[in-house]
């Protein structure tokens, strides 16, 4: 299967406090496919990532929830970070945005404590997933059949642990966006 989605667009959902390197890697491979990611937040200007609980990077906020729509894109990402994850799952405006993708049957990657975004669009119950050990109970109790792995895919669904796993996230990433929709993804929208 051709590793190019030249002409495919992803949204990558974040705000303040997501862990850089969960961010910009997923961005250069989509990048490096020939794909344009576009950074989606709260409000216009800049977020600033963690790196380890340490300050990070930022990076320039291309299109605010107001002025996005699952319509526009072709896949979601939603990195980790102890921040950003937390910040989003309590707006109706970023979950309402995950389960439109769910909806559409559009591929969503996650990765970390970023399915705790997941969990509250409601679209985890019965999925296979995985994400970082300290949200896996949290992952069970929505209904997830979690395993411990580097990457999880689940028709469009991709999940990964941590930073340790990007290079594996990353492919199947791609691989998915490659894949296009997938009819089982709206199962738990």
């Amino acid at each position: 299967m051709s590793r190019e989605i030249t002409g495919k667009t992803v949204a990558i959902l974040a705000a303040d406090g997501f862990e850089e390197s969960e961010l910009f890697s997923p961005k250069e491979a989509i990048e490096a496919a020939g794909g344009e990611a576009i950074i989606v937040s709260f409000q216009e200007g800049e977020i600033e990532a963690n790196r380890h609980r340490e300050k990070g990077k930022a990076i320039r906020v291309d299109r605010t929830l107001e002025d996005a729509h699952a319509s526009d894109f072709d896949a979601l990402v939603v990195p980790g970070g102890l921040f950003s994850p937390d910040a989003l799952r309590v707006k109706s405006e970023a979950t309402g945005f995950v389960q439109s993708f769910f909806e559409q049957k559009k591929p969503v990657a996650s990765i970390c404590h970023g399915p705790q975004v997941l969990i509250d669009a409601g679209v985890v119950s019965g999925r296979t997933m995985t994400a970082i050990e300290n949200i896996r109970g949290d992952l069970e109790n929505a209904g997830a059949n979690v395993v411990d792995e580097a990457v999880v895919v689940d028709d469009g669904l991709v999940t990964s642990r941590n930073p340790d796993d990007l290079p594996q996230f990353c492919a199947k990433l791609v691989e998915e966006i490659c894949e296009g929709k997938h009819a089982a993804q709206a199962r738990s929208a």
